[in-house]
């Protein structure tokens, strides 16, 4: 007989319990996405290590819900994630908290349209074949645009399947628009034009954002590591903002991520440009990781977990987010 979510998650995190005293003992286990940010750069030179003092195992995901399966078994502590999966596995009954801001609805993530395949307006979606990774904040913008539009699923063939296979899909020909990020998005607009992007998306009613999140107990019992993890985020963030020869197409750092993310230097520097960072004030303010239940964060959390239950992807809206969400990585940062 197959065991209900709530007693495999609790399992999940039973099994944490080693991992966090293994944390607490000098070593860490984060995961991380192709997504170009300016700190990705210290996963690459060792920054985050050298700045924390803890040996730390970055291992890459292909998205979100990946991110967030791997910390339901354990398997890592800190990860980097949408609020798409971030509001379903919370609604499942994963613990977790978000610790720092990482981006907002910005045009790093877009809607393309395959040239040629008659879209040029939102409305032209119905019939086509769309395709977005599962439960990622690009599949919930994709799904919301469609409600916005008065199409169904059943008006439009919608994949949910991981970004790899979105890239070899979008090749073949097999589709006529996909919602992406880089590296993706770079790929696909070869042979296609932006649509919509998510901020624009955002515009239209359906805001995301992106996060470091940490399992509830190792935020709770390292919180001195995410408060040095935050400090190297904004270290780099910082140096894009402050230093655009730094972070050119021919610069190392651009090298850097390219080595580590795949790509050219040149697509992940132009990649950089489409980021809408947050100051870290901001972010620990009740626009976003303050407030409680109330902060921007923890709202967003809660309209998207609507939004997935209308859409059946989840069957449980918790009554508030607040929990999810905390300022204190990123209070007095610079």
């Amino acid at each position: 007989m197959t065991k209900p979510l709530h007693t495999l998650l609790f399992s999940a995190l039973t099994a944490l319990l080693p991992f966090v005293a293994e944390a607490a003992n000098g070593k860490v286990v984060v995961g991380y996405q192709t997504d170009a940010l300016p700190s990705s750069v210290a996963i690459a030179n060792g920054d985050f290590a050298k700045a924390t003092g803890v040996t730390i195992d970055f291992r890459k995901f292909n998205s979100g819900a990946d991110v967030f399966a791997a910390i339901a078994s354990g398997d890592v502590q800190v990860g980097y994630v949408g609020s798409s999966p971030f509001a379903a596995a919370t609604s499942r009954g994963l613990d977790v908290k978000a610790f720092h801001l990482a981006t907002i609805s910005g045009t790093d993530e877009a809607l393309v349209v395959r040239n040629g395949s008659g879209i040029e307006k939102p409305s032209d979606l119905k019939g086509k074949k769309l395709a977005a990774a599962p439960v990622s904040t690009d599949h919930y913008q994709l799904l919301a645009v469609l409600k916005q539009e008065k199409i169904s699923e059943r008006d439009a063939q919608v994949f949910a399947i991981p970004q790899p296979d979105i890239v070899a899909a979008w090749n073949r020909g097999d589709l006529d628009a996909a919602f992406v990020w880089d590296p993706a998005l770079t790929e696909l607009k070869k042979n296609g034009k932006v649509l919509l992007t998510s901020k624009e998306v955002a515009d239209r009613g359906a805001p995301t954002f992106s996060a470091w999140v940490a399992t509830a107990t190792f935020a709770k019992d390292n919180p001195a590591f995410l408060k040095s993890f935050a400090q190297v985020i904004e270290k780099y963030s910082a140096s894009f903002q402050t230093d655009k020869a730094a972070w050119s197409a021919d610069s190392d750092n651009a090298k850097a991520l390219a080595k580590l993310l795949g790509g050219t230097p040149a697509d992940q520097a132009a990649a950089l440009t489409n980021l809408s960072l947050v100051p870290p004030a901001q972010q620990a303010s009740a626009a976003w990781l303050g407030g409680g239940e109330n902060g921007g964060a923890a709202k967003i959390l809660k309209a998207t977990a609507e939004f997935l239950k209308e859409q059946k992807k989840i069957t449980t809206v918790l009554p508030s987010y607040g929990g999810f969400v905390t300022p204190d990585a990123v209070k007095d940062l610079r």
